[in-house]
């Protein structure tokens, strides 16, 4: 029966495990990234995912498959979710702290979860469930820990929250369309409608889409890449190999990696208490990992 727990063991495999731990890293390494772009967000993200989509549809086509309407088609939902989540988040921090908007962004595994039973009949065991709750608790710790003093407008923290809720259903729509099309055809149809809902965006809101200098490009398709390829691309393809809930859960190690990444290279300054809560977070997850990775060589209970 689909969606019991013989299913969700089932689906658990090593692959699936290291895929999303490269996923959640290219993600944290694109978001400094980001810093080095001199364009504005909604513009940065029409070009970063216009650029990979067009790029890798173009060699798709030259290889005689194309991108067609009914990729188009498959993949809407979830492209829609994540162009909305990328303009709602870049929305949200010019009217509250990037501290509120990222703790919003960390409860991401709650709703997912929630999301994961009620569509997929996941179950979360309750100590996975408490590191869980222990991992997204060091998050919050590592955030609020560099939060600044800066003004918070409760306007920004509501489109923060819109953006957790974008960016939920877009995992959802993900594990979704397995049942459609393929992961690379879902991902590239995802990029192109995040840049088609982001480029008018960013023109609405005053921000140029003038072509990028040389220095930007090269960040940009360090970003379209990296984290088109290694990021989205890669945890798409481990959604399919292990329950929506555990990929979730993996992004709490999004600000993680983007802070550490940041100390290395930007010389932002790491205080103690993110250092503490780093390895809090790192062993909570480690702690969910290995507990999963030994149940897809469990037996498998007889099917009725």
């Amino acid at each position: 029966m689909p969606g019991t727990d013989v299913d969700t063991e089932d689906a658990i495999n090593g692959r699936g495990l290291i895929g999303a731990a490269v996923a959640v890293s290219a993600w944290g390494v694109s978001s400094v990234i980001a810093k080095e772009v001199d364009m504005e967000g909604l513009a940065v993200a029409a070009y970063r995912f216009g650029t990979y989509g067009l790029v890798v549809a173009a060699l798709m086509a030259a290889r005689r498959h194309r991108i067609g309407w009914n990729v188009m088609r498959a993949s809407m939902a979830g492209g829609i979710a994540l162009g909305f989540d990328v303009a709602l988040f870049f929305s949200a921090v010019k009217l509250t702290t990037i501290a509120n908007a990222t703790v919003i962004g960390a409860l991401q595994p709650i709703v997912v979860a929630i999301a994961a039973n009620r569509v997929f009949g996941e179950i979360i065991r309750p100590r996975d469930m408490a590191l869980g709750l222990v991992a997204i608790a060091g998050v919050v710790i590592v955030v609020l820990s560099a939060a600044s003093d800066a003004p918070t407008d409760w306007r920004g923290d509501l489109l923060a929250v819109g953006a957790l809720f974008a960016w939920s259903a877009y995992f959802v729509f993900a594990k979704r369309a397995k049942d459609v099309i393929s992961t690379n055809d879902y991902t590239v149809g995802a990029a192109l409608w995040v840049a088609i809902i982001n480029a008018p965006l960013a023109l609405l809101f005053g921000q140029s889409l003038a072509w990028p200098t040389l220095e930007s490009w090269g960040w940009l398709l360090l970003m379209a890449f990296g984290a088109g390829v290694l990021g989205h691309a890669v945890m798409n393809w481990s959604l399919q190999q292990i329950p929506l809930w555990l990929g979730s859960t993996f992004t709490l190690l999004v600000p993680v990696i983007s802070t550490a990444v940041a100390w290395a290279f930007l010389d932002e300054p790491v205080t103690g208490m993110q250092v503490c809560a780093i390895v809090l977070v790192l062993v909570a997850l480690t702690g969910v990992i290995t507990g999963q990775a030994g149940i897809g060589s469990r037996p498998r209970p007889l099917r009725r």
